[in-house]
């Protein structure tokens, strides 16, 4: 099973780039795992743009792909419930998980329509790059539960 986190925006920047990168490669471990960023589309209002940010996340997903949404209005997990959701994924064959941050305006409700799962990583709001960084720490987390590792104390 893969794993894919997909962003809407501008690189990562400096001050999360070191950790993204270093809880990713330690996904990888675990699970082939990605990043796409895709770019910010060029449009004077919020609905044109989510529009335009729905266009090429619909394009890039395949029709097999389990795509988790995150979005504030989601289910929350605790870390045991995201490792145990990881577990039945990987059980039931899927071939990819992708793990959506939407753009500064939420996700189109296309997308939100396809979405399998919808996770509120928290009630606060969250600047989207740190949400990269919290996403792939958490995915690590979950990982080494599932491996019953000593990084997740419990």
């Amino acid at each position: 099973m893969k794993l894919s986190l997909w962003t809407i925006g501008k690189p990562h920047e400096p001050y999360v780039k070191k950790g993204i990168e270093e809880f990713t490669d330690r996904i990888g471990r675990y699970f082939p795992v990605e990043w796409k960023i895709f770019p910010m589309p060029k449009h004077s209002n919020e609905e044109q743009l989510k529009k335009a940010e729905a266009t090429m996340i619909l394009e890039a997903l395949g029709k097999n792909d389990h795509l988790v949404v995150l979005d504030e209005r989601g289910k929350m997990f605790s870390s045991e419930t995201l490792a145990e959701f990881i577990q039945i994924r990987a059980n039931e064959s899927t071939q990819k998980v992708v793990f959506l941050i939407g753009g500064a305006y939420g996700v189109d409700q296309s997308v939100m329509q396809k979405a399998r799962t919808k996770w509120s990583l928290s009630a606060l709001t969250f600047p989207h790059q740190l949400v990269r960084l919290i996403l792939a720490e958490q995915l690590y987390r979950a990982c080494t539960i599932l491996r019953n590792e000593k990084y997740h104390h419990r």
